[in-house]
């Protein structure tokens, strides 16, 4: 089963004149449920655009997206606000916590919005802060805990509403090596307990190795996508090949 379906997305920005530039150009793709897909491309070869697309941040200049059969391209700025609330999830590179909320106030802010009740609010923050490690820093604030540990509660919050994908827009880029290892492996977590789909935008080989499998977009198109078949080291590898044959090193994603 499809959760997202994207069809011949084509991206324009400027007036289309002289000064116009090209972000995407005729791209398709389908994710399916419980799918743990990286997105990987050199600076400026189209991947935020695409991410923004795929969730409805942005609009294509011509081509369709569909998120469990709703085509969110022609929704109106209220009806994609909705939209999004309820069915997407979202990570990004800046943590975007609340400094004057706790962590348990900040995951919570989804289902507050949804009118959730305070019983089914207090378990389900607790259901999921226990998967992520982070029960303990329920009444902390975060400017008073680390990177790492504001991320996993960025993800908390991402998944209490039950989305049916989650995106990730850099979502190690902030974090050292230890904190990304930990982030990855709460992702995992949320694919393997939840089933749910999650989308990643990354130019972290180490972070894309524990995914399912990696597209590598270059020049607005879909270049190539590998499939991980053996274990997440065998991965890595594949994933330093293919960008070797996109014409760039790790350091140029």
């Amino acid at each position: 089963m499809n959760i997202l379906e994207a069809n011949h997305l084509h991206k324009v920005y400027g007036d289309g004149g002289q000064g116009a530039s090209l972000g995407l150009d005729r791209v398709s793709l389908n994710v399916k449920k419980g799918e743990f897909l990286a997105i990987m491309g050199p600076s400026g070869s189209g991947k935020t655009t695409l991410l923004n697309i795929l969730s409805g941040i942005d609009k294509p200049t011509s081509g369709s997206v569909q998120i469990n059969g709703d085509g969110i391209s022609k929704m109106s700025g209220d009806e994609l606000a909705l939209f999004r609330r309820k069915q997407l999830g979202f990570v990004f590179q800046e943590f975007n916590l609340l400094d004057s909320l706790t962590v348990k106030e900040n995951i919570i802010v989804p289902m507050v919005l949804e009118k959730k009740s305070s019983d089914y609010m207090d378990q389900k923050a607790s259901e999921i802060m226990s998967v992520f490690g982070i029960e303990g820093l329920a009444d902390k604030y975060p400017y008073n805990i680390s990177g790492g540990q504001q991320q996993r509660a960025a993800v908390s919050r991402a998944l209490v509403n039950d989305p049916s994908i989650i995106f990730a827009d850099e979502p190690t880029g902030n974090l050292d090596s230890k904190s990304s290892k930990i982030i990855m492996e709460c992702f995992e977590k949320v694919v393997d307990n939840f089933q749910t789909t999650i989308l990643i935008v990354t130019h972290d080989v180490f972070a894309a190795s524990y995914c399912h499998n990696v597209m590598f977009i270059k020049d607005g198109r879909i270049h190539s996508k590998i499939v991980r078949k053996g274990s997440r080291e065998e991965f890595l590898e594949q994933i330093m090949d293919s960008l070797a044959l996109l014409g760039g090193s790790s350091h140029d994603f």
